[in-house]
């Protein structure tokens, strides 16, 4: 079976997905956990501990985030693709 380039940056693209949403899905829990236990162990401090938390969960997520959108633009907007046809 041959490979052609788009199917092959399709593929790749798709593999690039999964594994830019389990590394801050995974991220993100080891946050929380952490968080979660440094509240039960100080409760005076769940304010401090849970602004902290949400700002960690957020740059996590931008992290997804910034993974699809390259993966968009090199599903949809392929820079390499005129090399690979020969344009």
């Amino acid at each position: 079976m041959e490979w052609d380039f788009v199917t092959l940056s399709t593929a790749l693209a798709g593999l690039g997905i999964v594994v830019g949403i389990i590394f801050p899905a995974v991220g993100q829990f080891l946050v929380a956990r952490k968080a979660l236990e440094a509240m039960a162990r100080q409760p005076e401090a769940s304010e401090p501990i849970s602004r902290a938390l949400l700002i960690s969960l957020a740059m996590l997520e931008s992290l997804a985030i910034y993974v699809l959108v390259v993966v968009l633009i090199l599903l949809f907007a392929n820079p390499l693709l005129k090399y690979a046809v020969g344009e």
